[in-house]
């Protein structure tokens, strides 16, 4: 067996592995992350941006779920006001009734939302609507209502909370994958790994080991048990970037029940708008999920019907795809409307434990519930948990610098000394872009990018704002990086290759239907 032994090895580094890290590492644990791909390369870097209750949710009658959302919303924006902030959203009626039955229902969010509330909701007329929303469709508006909800850079907070487990002492690798269970008596007793970037392999024992892959999570069930029932039901979301000149406001829209029951946001984001999302059961996962023509059809149609300005294909700067690992029901529903959003945590006979469900406004209470569920199992002694009032790497009040900076906090003036050192750095990698080369540095030296795809997805927003424009850039922050990495001008043809293989899908002239999807895709 291996010399060292980890209190807790964490598979999975998206947003509840690493907060599962920062909790762990928090609470004085030896911690040991392990990613097959990139931080936040999944599912967590492909959300909506929003921190929230969950207005729908509250439909559903799903008060305890909406309650404890409010509740860690409001947690969040206190220990990472550098990347989560409050965000006015209008929800425009055009029948009468629409008006008081929003907005009883909104008091109520407001009053489960206690203390952390963001701000009162209440009904506003028509002129002021189209006042704040100038590009609504006007003909047959009766008026709206305001509300408050939260707003962030979902990868960003990924890096972030890596660097708070970091620095509390637990250890993160990505591109290292998990291939195999170590087992003592039946007891899983730690992990076998591969760095892929190496190929090396590695025996790591722990006392408690951790699955918290999202979508993969019944793979490393597998590993436990060859026939373990599948836990995860996915369900595929997807989301439109255009112009900020289709929205014209700070305000962002929501549109409660569109026509097949879904909700519609178009939301401000990083100068562009979101529109977004749909729920589309799937029967199969991917690293790299691909969005669909029907679903692509179905937002623009929508956002039609709402919007003076119609978007139309051409408009489209970016398209994305995500997975949410839905928690899967005990008998086939047919649509993830059914499925529990909430997070459940399942321990195996042989003392694995998974986690499943949830969403990134409750990564934090996920993380919580985690640990405490291994305390319980007792192969690590008891401590409580620290982070509700935990800082954020990169905590800061107020912006010091503008768009993109300010997502970096108190990170924003080192990186801004970077690029003062070196003019050169100071200057930006595309006109249609705000980033600058010093940001390329930044994410190799401090932020753990090994790939092109990490630092134009995740370390920047490069592909998620403006997919053509980050396939330009490819080249030029290719070759910044393997500057910094000692890598040659193989690497760098290999990972703008790579790179542009991964964008072509965010790119709306590529998306493709259903039935053109390959097997298993």
């Amino acid at each position: 067996m291996p010399a060292r032994t980890w209190d807790m090895i964490i598979i999975g580094g998206g947003a509840t592995g690493l907060g599962i890290a920062m909790d762990a590492a928090t609470r004085g644990y030896k911690t040991l992350l392990l990613e097959q791909a990139d931080f936040a390369k999944g599912t967590s870097s492909r959300a909506t941006k929003l921190v929230h209750g969950g207005v729908r949710y509250l439909a559903q009658g799903d008060v305890a779920l909406v309650k404890e959302a409010l509740y860690e919303r409001g947690l969040l924006l206190n220990n990472a006001p550098h990347l989560a902030h409050n965000q006015q959203f209008i929800i425009p009626h055009y029948s009468w009734w629409q008006g008081p039955f929003y907005t009883i229902g909104l008091k109520i969010y407001d009053l489960l939302s206690g203390r952390l509330s963001l701000g009162k909701s209440k009904h506003i007329s028509k002129n002021e609507v189209t006042h704040r929303l100038p590009n609504i469709q006007a003909a047959g508006l009766k008026g709206g209502i305001v509300y408050h909800d939260g707003q962030f850079d979902d990868a960003r907070l990924a890096v972030n909370i890596a660097q708070t487990a970091a620095e509390n002492g637990a250890v993160l690798l990505n591109y290292c994958k998990v291939d195999g269970l170590l087992k003592e008596n039946g007891k899983v007793s730690g992990v076998t790994a591969t760095d892929l970037e190496s190929g090396e392999s590695f025996r790591l024992a722990a006392r408690t080991v951790i699955n918290a892959t999202g979508v993969f999570v019944d793979e490393i069930l597998q590993l436990d048990n060859p026939g373990a029932r599948p836990m995860v039901r996915p369900s595929q979301g997807v989301h439109l970037v255009l112009d900020a000149s289709f929205l014209q406001s700070s305000s962002a829209i929501m549109i409660p029940k569109t026509s097949d029951g879904r909700v519609l946001f178009a939301v401000p984001w990083h100068n562009k708008v979101l529109l977004g999302t749909t729920d589309t059961p799937l029967e199969a996962h991917s690293m790299e999920p691909v969005a669909l023509e029907q679903e692509i059809d179905f937002i623009l149609a929508t956002a039609a019907q709402y919007l003076t300005r119609t978007p139309t294909r051409a408009d489209v700067l970016s398209v994305f795809a995500g997975l949410r690992p839905l928690a899967a029901p005990q008998k086939e529903t047919g649509s993830t409307k059914e499925i529990s959003r909430s997070h459940k945590i399942m321990v195996a006979p042989s003392g694995l434990i998974t986690i499943t469900g949830g969403k990134w406004t409750t990564f934090r209470k996920m993380a919580e519930d985690t640990v405490d569920e291994a305390i319980r199992q007792g192969t690590i002694t008891p401590a409580k948990c620290n982070t509700k009032g935990l800082r954020i790497h990169g905590y800061q009040k107020q912006p010091m610098a503008q768009t993109p900076l300010d997502v970096y906090g108190s990170d924003a003036a080192p990186v801004q000394a970077l690029a003062s050192m070196q003019p050169e750095l100071a200057k930006t990698l595309h006109p249609r872009l705000p980033y600058i080369k010093a940001q390329v540095i930044w994410a190799v030296r401090q932020e753990m990018a090994r790939t092109v795809e990490d630092t134009l997805a995740r370390r920047t927003r490069a592909l998620f704002l403006d997919a053509q424009a980050a396939i330009d850039m490819a080249p030029e922050v290719a070759a910044l990086m393997a500057a910094e990495l000692g890598k040659d001008e193989a690497w760098q043809q290999q990972q703008v290759k790579a790179f542009n293989a991964v964008a072509a899908n965010y790119l709306l002239k590529n998306v493709r239907t259903r039935e053109q999807l390959p097997v298993g895709a």
